[in-house]
């Protein structure tokens, strides 16, 4: 059994409790799978780590739900008045920008894939705390506000458990005087749904080498705002996708547009992180597409309520590792189950959840503990999951190979074909990580950002604010550099210190100033959890791992 502990021989020993199963996150996918092994057998001991100080207060997506998940989950779901606030999909448009228009593509020519009709705009943190609510009351013990910051293994190198994060360690990593020793969980499988780039997840496919056979896993950035808009200019059920300007060709995104609830509208911006360009800001970029002609006026006399961003996987169906492991597996954003072209993950999360849950029931009910849930690993790419994935699955090499223009009228012909089962290109492989895609600054130009007019657009550190991101400051820093050096040498002289701008938040900064110039600064109060450091750094150098207790920030209405 591991103890990640310094000097743990001194400290006191864990206290641990024993379930049938633990599972790690507390987001759409590990709440299905929570759900599902208690409505099969209520008997079973489920506990939930959720490390967001409640259920939601972490998850952040546009978010249309596709509802094939929650009616397979809980199919009364509709009947239920406690039920979260939807607004169903009534307009659906898709739009090529240029700087000074916006062109509609007819939606007649769009694969019936990318339909959104019948599906939902809703906050996803509020659908998540209904689901933890109904997750509750079937039995399941959830924690929130502990994350799980090590796993637990048997002498044959099988996942038993993990290990919550101790609490009270000053900055220095000696215990503090409100120093109290972390708990170990244990089950007889341990499932992990811990979101993109999940620290613990990360571990587990390179210990098992999960990813040895599949394509390396590709994500994007995704920056996202809440407005209360005007009530002339709001629009209930309107869903708007965009691609083109202010990215360049070569440079994947676009943006959505959700109109929902009462006045809300919930505006994104996703940039595809094997961006080349190390001069290019995503968030300076967001900012910029809300003063397109077509975008702005929406915009105009409204009040923005709320900011976040999040990393989201991209690979698809060839990046998916193998899921299953000793004693465990992987579900939802961890195993990778987004939808690009739909930019919708939540309802196979919720499938993945429900389709593990089952496997693992079987498994404990023949008496097994400890093994590779082989058969759920097996099953995904012939349910719904794998009949999502697999007509979509070259739609994002098919655009960066031959950028944002011609990718995405061959990733169209290509998704046409499916529907008819017509393969054009096979299955494509995505290539080098998206770390090793960026660029040597000497290559690019500098781009000037048009700085925020506090009305539409805005700075990082007012909108980071609106993100209620708060950490304990006397802790070891959860933002770990492994050489400072290196950072200096590449990062900065080479790559022009492209972290302080590939980061949402302010988080990093190279000051200039004094003799010693530059200076790296880390400012990891501002982080906002979204991962892109411990994804983008061109030398892997950065490791994002879990702040102390419910650390991060407290999304609402996200």
């Amino acid at each position: 059994m591991s103890d990640g502990a310094a000097g743990a021989a001194d400290l006191p020993e864990r206290e641990g409790m024993d379930f049938d199963v633990v599972v790690v996150g507390g987001g759409p996918a590990g709440l299905a799978t929570a759900i599902r092994l208690k409505q099969l057998d209520p008997e079973l001991s489920v506990v939930l780590l959720e490390k967001g100080s409640e259920v939601g207060a972490h998850i952040l997506s546009g978010a249309v739900v596709d509802p094939i998940g929650l009616d397979a989950l809980l199919p009364d779901w509709r009947q239920d008045e406690t039920v979260f606030a939807k607004t169903e999909v009534t307009d659906d448009r898709f739009l090529y920008l240029t700087e000074k228009s916006a062109i509609r593509l007819p939606g007649f020519g769009m694969p019936k894939i990318l339909s959104n009709h019948g599906a939902f705009v809703v906050s996803l943190g509020d659908v998540t705390r209904w689901l933890g609510a109904q997750a509750e009351a079937l039995g399941v013990e959830i924690y929130p506000g502990f994350a799980a910051n090590e796993i637990l293994f048997d002498d044959k190198g099988a996942v038993t458990g993990v290990a919550t994060g101790d609490m009270g360690i000053a900055k220095s990593g000696e215990p503090g005087p409100n120093y109290t020793r972390g708990m170990e969980l244990r089950g007889r499988y341990v499932i992990f749904a811990e979101g993109a780039r999940g620290q613990l997840s990360k571990q587990l496919i390179n210990r098992f080498k999960l990813d040895a056979h599949s394509e390396p896993q590709k994500y994007g950035l995704g920056l996202k705002e809440l407005w209360q808009v005007d009530p002339a200019k709001h629009k209930p059920g309107l869903v708007q996708h965009s691609f083109g300007w202010p990215l360049d060709d070569k440079t994947g995104g676009g943006s959505f547009l959700y109109h929902f609830g009462d006045g809300l509208v919930s505006v994104g911006f996703v940039v595809h992180l094997n961006y080349a360009n190390p001069y290019l800001s995503p968030f300076d970029e967001f900012q910029r597409f809300k003063t397109h002609p077509a975008i702005r006026d929406t915009f105009e006399g409204g009040k923005r309520l709320s900011y976040g961003a999040r990393a989201i996987t991209e690979g698809g169906f060839q990046s998916v590792p193998k899921l299953s492991f000793p004693g465990g597996a992987l579900v939802g954003c961890a195993a990778g189950f987004v939808n690009v072209p739909r930019i919708k993950g939540s309802h196979n999360a919720i499938l993945s959840g429900k389709l593990c849950a089952e496997h693992v029931v079987d498994a404990l009910k023949a008496g097994r503990a400890q093994d590779a849930l082989d058969a759920y690993d097996a099953a995904w790419r012939d349910s719904a999951i794998g009949k999502d994935l697999k007509p979509v699955r070259n739609v994002k090499p098919l655009w960066s190979k031959f950028g944002t223009r011609l990718g995405v009228m061959l990733g169209g012909l290509s998704m046409w074909a499916e529907q008819f089962g017509l393969s054009l290109f096979g299955t494509l492989p995505h290539g080098k990580p998206d770390y090793a895609a960026t660029g040597e600054a000497k290559d690019f130009a500098r781009i000037a950002y048009p700085k925020p007019d506090g009305r539409i657009s805005f700075d990082k550190l007012s909108s980071v604010f609106l993100s209620n991101t708060n950490h304990e400051e006397d802790q070891p820093p959860h933002l770990k550099v492994k050489d400072m050096s290196l950072q200096k040498t590449s990062e900065h002289d080479v790559f022009a210190g492209l972290s302080q701008r590939y980061c949402p938040a302010g988080v990093y900064e190279w000051v200039e100033e004094g003799a010693d110039a530059p200076r790296y600064q880390i400012n990891a109060q501002n982080c906002v959890h979204c991962k892109t450091c411990d994804i983008k750094d061109p030398n892997q150098n950065i490791v994002w791992v879990a702040p102390e207790g419910a650390g991060g920030p407290n999304y609402s209405g996200m």
